[in-house]
């Protein structure tokens, strides 16, 4: 802390009760996560590793529709774009948007590799 405000001039806030203020580097910048619920069938009989992969590749973050730590249900996943910092509300949107549209995609032709397309 003093060599923050050695160069600054500021000090780090501290409160008596809560202790420092600060904020998560992950809430800075637009910190803008959008997600959209979706049913993924396919890669849920190819397995959660396999899905976690291909988001991976396509810059998502798949999660269960109980949120974060809820787990997973049923065939249907919340996708959100992976990053949050560095890029405008547009890109990170159309990021999210692009992803889903390739797995749900994909999706469809894991369904038919295994005898669940319609």
């Amino acid at each position: 802390g003093d060599s923050v405000k050695a160069e600054s001039g500021k000090e780090f806030m501290l409160d008596a009760k809560y202790g420092y203020i600060h904020s998560c580097p992950t809430n800075l910048g637009t910190g803008m996560r959008a997600s959209v619920h979706v049913d993924l069938p396919g890669y849920t009989k190819e397995g959660v590793k396999i899905l976690q992969a291909r988001c991976e590749e396509l810059h998502l973050q798949p999660r269960g529709t109980r949120g974060e730590s809820g787990g997973q249900t049923g065939a249907t996943y919340d996708i959100s774009n992976k990053h949050r910092l560095g890029y405008s509300e547009v890109q990170l949107v159309q990021k999210m948007i692009d992803g889903v549209n390739t797995l749900v995609k994909e999706d469809r032709e894991l369904q038919k590799k295994h005898g669940l397309a319609k």
